[in-house]
């Protein structure tokens, strides 16, 4: 295990201004928890918590029969770190999300959360675990980004239109946490690319969930929106306590922010590990077929990654 940034845990600010609402309290709280686990295992090796883990293990899947997309992937996300699917167009990242989420039902390995099979979970129950931010954002309707965000109350029971006070405060922190509140009563469509999938990200959010599923989010985005939702992510895991997994096709980016990179390659995966010790040449041109160049970091750490 990379080593722990512990000063990332969150500890009490009398010049910040508290949030009031219990819900989010108790979920800032789950950091301070996770943290602490990692941190014992860390310094003891003492086991980790099972608890709001998510692992997939030997998952296979295909789209039809001769045409296999994942090959016995293995993947797991913890509570407090940030992991980053990397690889090729067609290499299977996106199809293995979406057996993570329980959308695809893989043919072989196995996906458990909370010693659970991930399809035994109902849609209320899982949602309460796992939160999924699409690629490209989209409404069917003119909803407006209050309304959208409030969606995300559906795993605690709240719906459109009959929203309880607990539900309209959630939303407004999501709203806060991701800078969208601002833009509460206009629709998806008046939106930028970056502000519509900080909308998104604020949505997940109100589901206050323990694991958060991002495909993409930085896709056709200019780089301050990159940065923006990138440090989002960050904080989100490092602040917040949650398992973030992010699909991605900017190795720096990537290795700049994630704990974990997981390199996959026609549906399996290659290397997983901190960025210190998958981003090496070999492992790179074994995952992209191209020959590639490593150039040292400006401030030392993770070298940069050019095609040659």
């Amino acid at each position: 295990m990379s080593r722990l940034r512990c000063a990332s845990l969150p500890q009490a600010d009398p010049g910040r201004e508290p949030i009031g609402n219990q819900a989010f309290a108790a979920w800032i709280g789950r950091a301070t928890r996770a943290w602490a686990a990692l941190a014992e295992h860390n310094a003891t090796g003492s086991p980790l918590s099972e608890q709001h883990v998510l692992v997939a293990s030997g998952v296979q899947f295909a789209y039809a029969a001769a045409q296999p997309v994942l090959r016995g992937a293995d993947l797991t996300a913890r509570p407090g770190r940030l992991t980053c699917l990397l690889g090729p167009n067609g290499s299977g990242k996106t199809t293995l999300l979406r057996c993570l989420l329980g959308q695809l039902r893989p043919s072989g390995g196995s996906i458990v959360v909370d010693g659970r099979n991930v399809g035994a979970y109902g849609p209320r129950q899982l949602a309460r675990l796992i939160a999924y931010v699409p690629q490209f954002p989209t409404s069917a309707f003119a909803f407006t980004v209050r309304q959208i965000v409030l969606m995300g109350r559906f795993a605690h029971g709240g719906a459109l239109g009959i929203a309880g006070r607990q539900d309209r405060a959630v939303a407004e922190e999501a709203m806060k946490m991701t800078q969208t509140l601002h833009l509460a009563d206009r629709t998806l469509e008046e939106l930028s690319g970056g502000e519509a999938q900080r909308v998104m990200i604020a949505r997940a959010l109100a589901q206050q969930p323990w694991i958060v599923l991002l495909d993409e989010p930085t896709s056709h985005l200019d780089l301050r929106n990159q940065l923006l939702i990138y440090r989002m992510m960050g904080r989100l895991a490092h602040d917040w306590g949650v398992a973030v997994v992010c699909v991605s096709h900017d190795i720096n980016v990537a290795s700049r922010f994630a704990d974990e990179l997981v390199l996959m390659r026609d549906g399996r995966v290659v290397a997983a590990g901190p960025p210190v010790e998958t981003i090496r040449a070999d492992v790179l041109e074994a995952t992209y077929d191209v020959p590639v160049e490593l150039l040292a970091a400006p401030d030392g750490g993770v070298p940069l990654v050019r095609a040659k």
